[in-house]
């Protein structure tokens, strides 16, 4: 009886963890836009980057995220913190707010960072997406009073440079023994399962 009580207890405990746990953005990528207009075109590519960024750092283990292919590269944990720093300057540039890194406490541990890389990532989708304006150009990238880029310097800087270390990520943990989730269909936005 004592085991049943033992085992009921285990199963409670599990279920409520499970529960606690919340779903992490971008394991697939959202539905597809009805219609191209600006927004929804450069969400899109946002969402590319999410997708991307969600299975590079799945069941990463502590050696890929201290791996460095040579002295003078950053260690795959180091280039997280980069994409992070870049995803900030996506959503506050969405949000029409100064793209300051120093200004937010920085997660500490990796599970934190990305899950607020990937929150970071569905936020500046969502605005995107919600956007009404034709063109963007309501977004600027905000460095300081003065300084100032148009939201094109979004796409060709922080997204793009995200994208790419995302690859760096890839490339580390394939390095390290642990490679991409070979289910992944980076076309589809999906997961074999």
């Amino acid at each position: 009886m004592k085991t049943f009580y033992f085992v009921l207890i285990l199963t409670v405990i599990s279920i409520n963890i499970t529960m606690a746990q919340e779903e992490l953005p971008y394991r697939q990528i959202f539905e597809i836009p009805e219609n191209y207009i600006a927004g929804t075109v450069a969400a899109r590519m946002v969402d590319g980057l999410g997708f991307r960024y969600y299975w590079a750092t799945e069941g990463l283990r502590r050696e890929d995220l201290q791996f460095r292919p040579n002295d003078e590269a950053r260690t795959s944990s180091e280039t997280l913190d980069h994409i992070l720093g870049l995803t900030k300057v996506m959503r506050n540039t969405v949000m029409k707010q100064p793209a300051n890194y120093s200004a937010y406490t920085e997660p500490s541990t990796f599970e934190e960072k990305r899950k607020q890389t990937l929150e970071n990532i569905r936020i500046a989708s969502e605005v995107l997406k919600s956007s009404t304006s034709t063109d963007l150009e309501e977004f600027d990238i905000i460095f300081g009073p003065s300084v100032t880029f148009p939201f094109w310097n979004l796409i060709n800087g922080p997204i793009s440079d995200a994208l790419w270390h995302v690859g760096q990520v890839v490339s580390f943990r394939r390095s390290s023994g642990n490679p991409f989730n070979s289910k992944v269909e980076v076309l589809a936005g999906t997961v074999n399962e």
